[in-house]
């Protein structure tokens, strides 16, 4: 009986304890966080896969931002080093430098150069030095073409006055002509004889001068700097001359050595006579060059093609709905058939279809040789003159098209919707933070209250163990 009544007092003890979590074994801060954890979890799942579309989709579009910005630098590049362009040569370089100009060159040109375009260039009389005084008073430039004895003046070239103060040095006249602008080159030269006052004038004939002297009454001197044809005494180095030649035996003659456009497609600058010698101008050719260019942007752009199919995948492509990906897809679809040139005359290449770029039915695409082919045997100036950085050609069509997707305004583009997906990822980061933060809010509250049910426990367990012992001692004080 008394063994029956201990074993069921136990056993209703064990029960009592173990109903109030007395020697349970909980981790009350553990399960405080689980519980937490649990509340939330599902928003912060749906945040976090929310998140992790949006890096995705930023990843996507800034790659194929990159690999257009990449292949509009790398054709900008390559027309840089002038191997796709027609451009100019000459058979004797010593002759003249030649450059390719605005227009497209082709045939072949006779130069021959009689004479160089030159400057007026003079030594006036020696002084002792730098510093000498030289007189005050006023002295004149007049402009024009000095012919043996004779001056005829220029009346297209105003005359320059230059107030030479009292007490004016040598230098000091050098600086005032310098100073005029009136595109004479002055300086004193230190020589044997003494110290001079050298002058360089402009190229061209009628760029010849005369330098007259009005003198401060008793401050005479500056009649020394005076200069006239007529009373040359050996001052003049050399007289302003012209520029003499003729292209194809056509003569021409120009105040400059720098002479543009004369041959279409050709800049020259003379740097010697070959009287009787005439050098050859023709044009390089550029089309091996121009296929393994195009063979080339073909790879480039299918490339960007695939990372485009990929990231508009309708099956999980971070971009499949995204209207910059569309735009920049667009743009790719109607390279070829687009009017790059559009100033090329009729039967002139035009479009990147007359350079064989051709679009398949997936959206690749290929190289039509044949007519590639066809294009640079027919027309070879015309297809490297679409191999420019000018505001035509290759080399502006792919960067238009790179420059709109990198743009943020006048439409869709992939930069606009970086943007856009940069914003609704802060907001997402922003919503996860906020959320951890009610968590962690209802985890602390959590753990107070468990705090407070783990006194109350341990309250409870003191009086079950007070009443556990006067159970057992009524229990031994009936046996």
């Amino acid at each position: 009986m008394t063994s029956t009544s201990s074993t069921a007092s136990t056993s209703a003890t064990a029960q009592i304890v173990s109903t109030l979590g007395a020697g349970s074994g909980i981790n009350t801060a553990q399960l405080a966080e689980q519980l937490a954890a649990a509340q939330f979890a599902t928003r912060i799942d749906q945040l976090a896969a929310r998140s992790e579309k949006l890096t995705a989709q930023i990843s996507a579009a800034s790659n194929l931002r990159s690999m257009m910005s990449t292949l509009s630098s790398s054709i900008g590049s390559l027309i840089r080093t002038g191997d796709l362009a027609v451009k100019p040569e000459i058979s004797n370089p010593a002759v003249a430098e030649v450059t390719r100009g605005v227009a497209t060159g082709r045939g072949t040109y006779a130069l021959e150069v009689t004479s160089l375009a030159g400057p007026q260039r003079m030594a006036l009389p020696p002084y002792a030095s730098a510093t000498s005084a030289v007189g005050a008073g006023t002295l004149t430039l007049r402009f024009g073409t000095v012919s043996g004895g004779s001056f005829t003046a220029d009346p297209a070239q105003s005359e320059v006055n230059l107030t030479i103060a009292s007490g004016a040095t040598l230098a000091d006249v050098a600086a005032a002509i310098n100073a005029s602008g009136a595109g004479i080159n002055a300086y004193v030269a230190n020589g044997a004889a003494g110290a001079q006052l050298v002058l360089r004038g402009r190229e061209g004939a009628t760029n010849g001068f005369i330098i007259e002297a009005a003198e401060t009454p008793g401050e005479e001197g500056l009649a020394n700097l005076a200069w006239t044809p007529a009373t040359n005494s050996g001052q003049l180095q050399a007289a302003a001359s012209n520029a003499n030649f003729t292209i194809d035996g056509v003569s021409y003659s120009r105040t400059s050595n720098t002479i543009n456009e004369i041959v279409p497609g050709v800049n020259l600058r003379l740097s010697a006579t070959n009287a009787g010698n005439p050098a050859t101008i023709r044009f390089s050719d550029p089309t091996p060059n121009i296929s393994t260019a195009m063979n080339d942007l073909v790879g480039a752009l299918n490339e960007v093609v695939s990372a485009l199919n990929s990231a508009t995948d309708p099956l999980g492509g971070p971009l499949r709905n995204d209207p910059g990906a569309r735009a920049l897809r667009q743009a790719l679809v109607s390279l070829p058939s687009e009017r790059i040139m559009r100033n090329a005359a009729a039967g002139e290449p035009a479009t990147l279809g007359d350079l064989g770029l051709k679009l398949e039915r997936n959206g690749s695409f290929t190289l039509d040789s044949t007519r590639l082919s066809g294009t640079l045997r027919d027309n070879p100036q015309g297809a490297g003159a679409m191999w420019t950085t000018g505001v035509f050609g290759v080399f502006s069509t792919i960067d238009r098209i790179a420059r709109a997707a990198s743009t943020t305004t006048g439409g869709a583009s992939l930069a606009s919707s970086i943007n856009r997906y940069t914003a609704l990822s802060k907001t997402i980061s922003d919503k996860s933070s906020e959320l951890a933060a009610k968590q962690e809010d209802f985890r602390a509250r959590l753990v107070t209250r468990f705090a407070a049910m783990d006194s109350r426990v341990s309250g409870s367990q003191s009086t079950l163990s007070f009443l556990k012992a006067q159970i057992d001692a009524w229990n031994a004080s009936k046996n």
